[in-house]
């Protein structure tokens, strides 16, 4: 059975782990931000993670200006893209009040960074890492994460199988504490996002990494996409997280909220029970069942001891009489002798032929 420790919680096959990336919705206040920590766990998550970096170092003001169209989610932005991740920074000084007030209310804390000074930064403060899809070609900052020792989270969307087998050769050659997630890096929100989710990749990263925990870092609106992740045996879940999805922000309009989120935590461990152990078998709450609507094999009629039995005079019939016969029994009935007598509807047991 694979398992991985991701805080305070060990993270098996029978077990998932909740992520609300609270990312950017803060809208710059600590206040809100500790709030959101606050519903986030009312919501049922398990880890509020935040991300840190600096804009300068994360995006080229002029990069940005100089191309031709924004892309699709970036559309509606009111400010410059990099004025956004400006206003989207985590100040240094939160960290520590965000690690306290997450142990305050049993949350694990944790945070993707995004340059070697955020990593340094919060490392002391945090027991696990994410790398964001964005960095997937990005091996030296990888590597510098998988150097603090701590396990680590790598996003795939918007990577082919090539960034994918790069990435995880350098990761499983520094630690076996890998989480990878199956991801669309689209954040529209548009319904036509799910055929694009090709959350069969699931089954590929199963094949090529058995050993290694997987997950889903999902943009998606609603459950859909979370249900069938762990259906396919994703066991991490990360979605984005909001009190309010009609707030001003690049991540609002597709993040959960406390309502939505609180229901796809517990129909996730509907699923995760529902799944089971894979061993056919008759189940106890069937137990009544199977004896009322099983059939045995009866008298087709009042049959006299010495009785030689022919198929005429057997019937399959409900229930299933304690020691009876099952219908696929039945032709070793025939020809058998009855050692007493049998009334119609009586059922034929080991005790009854010779």
């Amino acid at each position: 059975m694979k398992q991985i420790k991701l805080g305070n919680k060990l993270v098996d096959d029978n077990t998932l782990y909740f992520i609300a990336d609270i990312g950017a919705n803060h809208n710059g206040s600590l206040e809100k931000a500790i709030e959101l920590i606050h519903l986030v766990k009312e919501a049922g998550a398990d880890a509020a993670k935040f991300q840190n970096f600096s804009a300068k170092k994360i995006v080229s003001k002029l990069g940005f200006e100089n191309m031709k169209g924004k892309l699709s989610h970036q559309s509606n932005w009111a400010k410059s893209v990099f004025e956004v991740y400006e206003d989207a920074s985590i100040n240094k000084d939160w960290t520590p009040i965000l690690k306290a007030e997450c142990d305050k209310v049993g949350l694990d804390y944790f945070t993707s960074p995004y340059d070697f000074e955020s990593v340094d930064l919060v490392d002391s403060f945090v027991e696990l890492y994410k790398i964001g899809s964005g960095d997937a070609s990005w091996l030296e900052i990888i590597d510098y994460v998988l150097g603090k020792g701590k396990p680590t989270l790598l996003a795939t969307g918007a990577c082919d199988i090539e960034d994918v087998e790069r990435m995880m050769k350098l990761a499983l050659s520094k630690t076996n504490d890998i989480v990878l997630m199956q991801c669309n890096t689209n954040y529209t929100g548009s319904a036509e996002n799910f055929k694009f989710c090709n959350l069969n990749v699931l089954n590929t990263y199963k094949e090529m990494y058995p050993n290694t925990m997987l997950g889903l870092s999902d943009h998606t609106s609603g459950h859909a996409t979370v249900l069938g992740s762990i259906a396919l045996g994703a066991r991490v879940i990360e979605k984005h997280f909001t009190d309010s999805n009609d707030q001003i922000g690049p991540d609002h309009g597709f993040a959960m909220n406390p309502t939505t989120w609180r229901d796809m935590v517990d129909r996730s461990y509907e699923l995760l029970v529902a799944l089971g152990d894979g061993v056919k078998r008759v189940e106890d709450n069937e137990k009544q069942a199977y004896v009322v609507q099983r059939r045995c094999i009866c008298a087709a009629s009042n049959l006299k001891a010495g009785h030689v039995l022919s198929k005429t005079d057997l019937e399959p019939l409900r229930p299933i009489g304690e020691g009876g016969y099952q219908p696929y029994q039945l032709d070793s009935l025939i020809g058998k002798k009855l050692q007493k007598d049998i009334v119609f509807g009586e059922h034929f047991t080991k005790e009854s032929i010779v």
